[in-house]
């Protein structure tokens, strides 16, 4: 899909500056602003996007920052622009982490960033529980068994690591689902710091909680919660690959 983009030098104009340093912010902190993205080389900017601030749409919004498509030189990738209201006062901690997750291949690959902003993947694709909505038909059982699978990998992946995501309860926020595979994004709220809970709290989002999980039933028959409960706690005790995949089997992934 073809994107309209404007060049950066008019993001410093409303309405756009209001995304730029949203919530609000000074003429003073938005030249700032411009200042740092041309030190990054971003030319462009696209309001592309599911959600919407005023009458903008963007990629996406956080506690931390909102999220837009922009070009770095001619390719395409997401910028999120860390919110003027936001308790930390600079984005090195998520590239911290966003960096580790990407270190055993999970996430939107990072790319480079600066005090305010943090330039990563763009992710074509939709919220998985929007996905879900779309699968109708032969083969629908089997895309969504894989697409499951590949998420639960990455998470398991993040588990080794002891990284927790941290928001994976709300799993339609946190996994993007495109053409030719799923991404966990938004690493904010991640953390080294706490037991990792990352294969344990998607299971329970998709398979045990409500909305995604009355989909998921609907779509092949899923194992009673109390099987699926008793190899989450054994998995939650030890961590290993053999736990990982008897949970794989229960779920018939």
């Amino acid at each position: 899909m073809a994107h309209s983009f404007i060049s950066i030098k008019k993001f410093a104009d409303e309405p756009y500056s209001n995304i730029l340093g949203y919530p609000k912010a000074t003429s003073r902190q938005i030249r700032s602003r411009i200042n740092e993205l041309e030190k990054l080389k971003i030319k462009s900017v696209s309001f592309t996007g599911s959600t919407t601030l005023g009458n903008l749409a963007i990629l996406g919004k956080g506690y931390v920052g909102v999220v837009v498509l922009v070009k770095k030189g001619s390719k395409q990738v997401a910028l999120k622009i860390r919110r003027t209201d936001s308790q930390r006062n600079e984005m090195k901690n998520e590239v911290i982490l966003l960096k580790l997750a990407n270190s055993v291949n999970v996430g939107p690959k990072m790319y480079v960033a600066s005090k305010n902003f943090l330039v990563m993947e763009y992710l074509e694709g939709i919220d998985i529980s929007k996905w879900v909505n779309t699968l109708k038909g032969i083969g629908s059982a089997k895309k969504l068994k894989s697409t499951i699978r590949n998420v639960l990998e990455d998470c398991y992946r993040l588990d080794q690591i002891s990284l927790d995501h941290g928001e994976l309860s709300n799993v339609s926020k946190h996994v993007i689902v495109g053409k030719t595979k799923s991404t966990l994004i938004d690493f904010e709220s991640s953390s080294t710091k706490r037991r990792s809970s990352n294969v344990t709290s998607i299971t329970q989002a998709i398979f045990i909680g409500s909305g995604i999980a009355k989909k998921t039933q609907k779509i092949y028959k899923n194992p009673p919660k109390e099987k699926i409960i008793d190899i989450l706690k054994q998995y939650k005790q030890e961590k290993t690959r053999v736990n990982f995949e008897k949970l794989l089997k229960i779920l018939k992934l």
